[in-house]
């Protein structure tokens, strides 16, 4: 997982999201990264909803995630 003070820019991967706790709904993102690693990123639910795989995703450090 990254932190807010990372920042990066990549394509998503991967959609998943589930009920690990058993009462919270997380939606993560795979990442793919301009240098080839993969990161998981926690996302809100408007965000993942906008989003599908191939589509680009910048973070800025400190800011939430948006497409680019």
């Amino acid at each position: 997982m990254t932190t807010n003070e990372d920042a990066w820019s990549g394509t998503v991967a991967k959609k998943s999201r589930a009920l690990l706790d058993g009462s919270n709904l997380y939606r993560r993102l795979n990442i793919r990264l301009d240098d080839g690693t993969h990161v998981d990123v926690k996302v809100d639910r408007d965000l993942w909803n906008q989003l599908e795989v191939g589509d680009r995703l910048v973070k800025e450090a400190g800011e939430k995630p948006h497409r680019a």
